[in-house]
């Protein structure tokens, strides 16, 4: 689905700029410098920018890559069966990350993290076969379940967040509220029992 073409209302403007502003990728970059300055300091600010090139930069390089050649049409790849080009790159993306963090003994939490969004991936794709499940509310749910085992239960303060996000994907017409809830659902389940289970 795509937004409508009639003239933008303060509504779709807001949905918008929340769309475009916690997109995956920003979510990503946020959450994984903040997890390892925390945890771990500069080394582990120095492990988060290593992730998040290979989870967050190398995936954004490889759609805006999709969208020069017209092979995909936007960055957040509206279009469900062009997803299950997307997503399987990006799985061999932050598979990548994960392999060189784990033989190199990157800090614990760190690694744990990439293997999480691996995790949550698995049946985001399997799902997307059929039906176009929410990545953005998945990404954020993750984190905030992640950030709340980590580094404590007020971090899951942030989970209103995810519902914010989740409506702007259906104001925006991109998904409807089962996709966006399903997304949350996998996502904090996904990631939060990976990360959980391998830390």
């Amino acid at each position: 689905m795509t937004e409508a073409t009639t003239a933008p209302t303060s509504r779709t403007i807001w949905a918008r700029r929340v769309t475009d502003g916690v997109e995956p990728k920003n979510v990503i970059i946020a959450l994984l410098p903040l997890l390892g300055c925390i945890r771990y300091g500069w080394a582990g600010l120095g492990w988060a920018v290593f992730a998040a090139l290979f989870a967050a930069v190398i995936p954004t390089l490889f759609i805006q890559r999709g969208i020069r050649k017209g092979t995909l049409e936007d960055r957040h790849v509206g279009h469900r069966q062009r997803r299950l080009t997307v997503i399987p790159f990006i799985m061999g993306s932050v598979a990548t990350a994960f392999a060189v963090m784990l033989w190199l003994d990157a800090p614990a939490d760190l690694t744990a993290m990439v293997l999480a969004m691996f995790a949550s991936l698995i049946p985001i794709l399997a799902i997307t076969v059929w039906w176009k499940v929410s990545v953005h509310t998945a990404v954020a749910a993750g984190a905030v379940v992640c950030l709340g085992i980590a580094l404590g239960p007020l971090w899951l303060l942030l989970s209103p967040l995810v519902a914010v996000i989740g409506w702007s994907r259906v104001v925006l017409r991109d998904h409807t509220t089962a996709q966006t809830v399903v997304g949350a659902a996998v996502g904090a389940l996904t990631a939060g029992l990976t990360f959980w289970a391998a830390r």
